[in-house]
């Protein structure tokens, strides 16, 4: 059993090795996310690990001996599973892990924002402790939060703001506005959440559908007081209609753990607004969180390539494939 990491950004792969060690196959590390080098590197290989590489119906035909592609984290948008499909692949992922970090994370960027404690934290180290320069800041209790997407992720999020006495609302495509999710959220109109929502947080994954979901009319439907958090995927925001809205006042401010760009250029306009904190792509991390990340990624890929159903399968018609 041979298992290729096309990429990898952690800061060692031992989990990875010691799972796969202990299968009895062996683990190779690269960090080559173009289809040629992914198609060097892993030739002969039974199962992919993938975190940033791209892999396509052409890729996976010049790699006959995958059977497997496991991808660090919850969205595959960079995997073409209809392809994969297609030819036998089977497609894993890890949706469910870092439901708590990523939902802290969301709620950390929503307080540093309304509250603008970044910004005050940069005026006092620039000796300017002018508390005005923040204003307005407003209480939770009462504020409406509104979480697009109530998914594991975008629920948790709900639980977080409701006991920090924000009033929760949420958009789901899987549900008709006036009814509740199975957590009990009230589920309301897309608009009505954007027109009415004190922090709109976007918990929906990146697809055709979503793609821009917020975009400049979107924006010019949030309130002027409104603050946006997105910890989901950079391209569900129209980053060029958020710097425009942010210029303009049309909202006060956002959140982005993700961008459409990543990572964002120094000079980027984004970094010239006021009232916006930026992270790079860290909302999945804690120490609990990156280790299961990891551990659950790599044994998906063992089990599908030893015969076992993994615990995260996106695609299980390929199962007959394998005897399964």
């Amino acid at each position: 059993m041979k298992i290729v990491i096309t990429d990898c950004d952690h800061a060692d792969v031992e989990i990875e090795r010691d799972v796969i060690d202990r299968s009895g196959g062996t683990c190779e590390l690269y960090q080559d996310v173009s289809p040629e080098g992914i198609i060097a590197n892993a030739h002969g290989a039974d199962g992919l690990l993938v975190q940033y590489g791209r892999i396509t119906g052409e890729v996976l035909d010049a790699l006959p001996s995958v059977r497997v592609l496991s991808r660090y984290g919850v969205g595959v948008d960079t995997l073409d599973v209809q392809a994969a499909t297609e030819r036998g692949v089977a497609v894993c992922n890890v949706p469910d892990y870092g439901t708590e970090a990523v939902s802290d994370h969301a709620i950390a960027l929503a307080l540093t924002v309304a509250r603008d404690t970044a910004g005050m934290d940069r005026r006092m180290r620039d000796g300017q402790p002018d508390l005005a320069a923040s204003w307005p800041i407003h209480g939770f209790a009462g504020r409406r939060f509104g979480v697009v997407g109530a998914g594991a992720i975008g629920s948790a999020t709900a639980r977080k703001a409701a006991g920090l006495g924000f009033d929760v609302v949420v958009f789901d495509s899987r549900y008709p506005p006036g009814s509740t999710t199975a957590e009990g959220w009230p589920v309301i109109s897309l608009d009505e959440l954007l027109v009415s929502s004190h922090v709109v947080s976007i918990h929906v994954p990146l697809t055709e559908q979503t793609h821009h979901l917020i975009d400049a009319e979107a924006l010019s439907r949030m309130r002027s007081d409104a603050v946006l958090i997105n910890t989901a995927r950079g391209g569900v925001v129209d980053t060029a209609a958020l710097v425009t809205a942010l210029q303009s006042r049309q909202v006060l401010g956002a959140g982005l753990d993700v961008l459409e760009e990543e990572p964002l250029p120094a000079d980027h306009p984004l970094m010239a607004c006021s009232r916006v904190v930026l992270t790079p792509h860290a909302g999945f991390y804690t120490e609990e969180s990156y280790a299961e990340l990891k551990r659950r990624t790599v044994q998906n890929a063992v089990d599908v390539i030893q015969g076992r159903r993994p615990g995260n399968l996106l695609n299980p018609e390929v199962l007959h494939s394998f005897g399964q």
